[in-house]
């Protein structure tokens, strides 16, 4: 069986360890039948990143790393910036600089822990979150992700090289696409990534 190899770019030390356990939740549940490589991912601060020259040199780091035919997914969270304007410029260095492979951009609203809020029931009495903690009626509008995690933690505060990696095993996926478009749109970028025979497309989404 073919191997599907893919490298993702990130931004925070949390999500090293965080997203090749993502990856390879979404591949199991929608492409169960798959072989994928989940790489370590590549760590580049945000505010280098969408810097001129920073994003094309870590897309040519990935591309080495994930060989030939590999897949590239960059992940970063949007923070102020519009998702819808910056994800696909992003996308169109990124194509520019290895138009060879396929490569997806897609940007958390606002930030990684809000696909957690999303799904905030399956997480509740886990982890030190609070049993009584459910999500809000629009997660990705909530100010501060990681604080409204700090305080549904009695006692300590959440932080992503202690806690992302075990609430991403542990939040339920299907409730985060319901609420959360941004991760709906990682779901979908991620199992296009991953098919079989999956090409770079002529022009950005």
């Amino acid at each position: 069986m073919k191997v599907t190899r893919i490298v993702s770019i990130v931004e925070g030390h949390g999500e090293l360890d965080a997203v090749p356990i993502l990856l390879r939740r979404i591949a199991a549940a929608a492409l169960p039948a798959g072989a994928v490589d989940v790489r370590s991912p590549i760590r580049v601060d945000r505010r280098k990143i969408v810097k001129a020259a920073e994003l094309e040199r870590a897309v040519e780091l990935a591309a080495r790393k994930a060989g030939a035919g590999g897949r590239i997914l960059i992940l970063l969270d949007a923070e102020d910036d519009c998702p819808a304007e910056l994800a696909p410029a992003l996308l169109r260095r990124a194509r520019a600089a290895r138009g060879d492979r396929a490569i997806r951009v897609v940007l958390a609203k606002t930030e990684y822990e809000a696909w957690f809020l999303a799904a905030a029931d399956s997480i509740a009495g886990r982890h030190g979150i609070d049993e009584a903690a459910t999500a809000p009626a629009d997660p990705e509008a909530v100010t501060g992700a990681k604080e409204w995690l700090t305080r549904r933690m009695a006692g300590r505060s959440y932080r992503p090289t202690r806690h992302q990696a075990a609430l991403t095993k542990t939040f339920d996926l299907d409730a985060a696409r319901r609420s959360a478009p941004s991760f709906d749109k990682l779901w979908r970028d991620v199992t296009a990534l991953l098919k079989p025979g999956a090409a770079p497309p002529e022009t950005p989404p």
